[in-house]
Parts: structure tokens; C-alpha cells; sequence
């Protein structure tokens, strides 16, 4: 069996919620404390899109997991920055789809231009750390006791990885739309479950 990795849509919003959701009611990766409306969640998946990679996995018509980049910051010179985020569903973690995407994500970010990737972390989260560093990304920093959720403070990890080379005279990066030949994956052999 395999499974479609490609560029979102907003028509895929129902199913990238439904991931994200029990992460936003059941734990503290997410700082979001309530569930986002669906019309919302799809406007913040075409905001996204107008600028950088939202790519999703999809198997038998399911979306089964997303990651996505978004600047890191508003102000222009931190515009070659973006910050990453990846959900993987329950019933297919574990199984290097979450790595899949990942590259996915970060061939687009380096065609178009960016340098720096970052990777905010709740922490413990031991699994995320391993794909993060697995990957190339590098520890750079604890904000201790960040944020409350669930009846607790939660520190939060800071993950870096270099996309580019920090030349002098950097190119702004191309939005994701003007990316030439437009982003196109291979389809994965999806592993067996455990």
C-alpha cells in the first residue's frame, strides 16, 4: 500500500483537523487551548499555502498526517526564517511517515529559498526530539515554564536547522506558488502497523 504525499488544499481542512484536534483537547504539544472551527482552520491552511509548503499525507482518502512551515517572523529580515510543525494520526505514528513529510517539506523550503528552519518543542517529547535531531535539526534553547495548559507550566524546546548558506546578498525566498516546476512527491510504501 502507499500513501499520496502532495500539497495541501483548504478541502483538505476536515481531515487535518481531525488530526490536530485531540492534540489541541488531550495534550500540551499544542499551546492552543481550544479546538479551531473549521471555516478557521481552512483560512489559516490558505494563508499558509500563499507563502510556504503545507504537505499532506494521504492513504485510502484519509489524511493521515500534515506538516507544514510558517515565517518565523513578520518583521522582512527575518523573512529567509520559517517554523515548522508536524501531526502524524494516532494509527499511523510510528511508522517513519512524520521523516516522509519532513523531507517533503524541507526540499520545497530549500527551493524556495529559505535558511533557517526552527522547531518549537513542548517538552518532554522524547519522539519529536528523536525525528528533530534524526533529521539534522539542533537543540538551541529551553524557555522554561512557558506556558500553562492541562494544570501545569510546560517548558518549551528550541530546534534548529540550516536550510541554506547565509550569503550576503540573499534573494528574497518565492512564495509557494511562484515555485517552478511546482512541488510533486512520490508516492511511499506505507510500513506495516505494529
Amino acid at each position: 500500500m502507499t500513501v499520496t504525499i502532495r500539497l495541501a488544499t483548504p478541502a483538505d481542512a476536515p481531515g487535518c483537523l481531525a488530526i490536530y484536534a485531540p492534540y489541541v483537547a488531550e495534550t500540551a504539544v499544542s499551546f492552543e487551548t481550544e479546538v479551531p472551527e473549521p471555516a478557521a482552520f481552512a483560512d489559516r491552511m490558505a494563508a499558509t499555502l500563499a507563502l510556504t509548503p503545507w504537505v499532506v499525507a494521504e492513504h485510502r482518502g484519509r489524511i493521515a498526517g500534515y506538516v507544514y512551515a510558517t515565517l518565523y517572523r513578520q518583521r522582512r529580515a527575518y523573512q529567509w526564517s520559517v517554523e515548522t510543525t508536524v501531526y502524524v494520526a494516532a494509527d499511523y505514528r510510528g511508522r517513519g511517515l512524520a521523516r516522509v513529510l519532513y523531507a517533503a517539506l524541507l526540499d520545497c523550503l530549500r527551493r524556495q529559498g529559505y535558511r533557517n528552519a526552527y522547531a518549537v518543542i513542548t517538552l518532554p517529547n522524547p519522539a519529536s526530539v528523536r525525528l528533530h535531531e534524526a533529521l539534522g535539526f539542533g537543540p538551541i534553547g529551553v524557555f522554561a515554564g512557558t506556558g500553562h495548559k492541562l494544570g501545569r507550566w510546560h517548558d518549551v524546546g528550541w530546534w534548529h536547522l540550516r536550510l541554506g548558506e547565509l550569503d550576503e546578498r540573499p534573494a528574497p525566498p518565492v512564495p509557494l506558488p511562484g515555485l517552478t516546476p511546482p512541488p510533486r512527491f512520490d508516492p511511499w510504501p506505507l510500513p506495516p502497523g505494529r
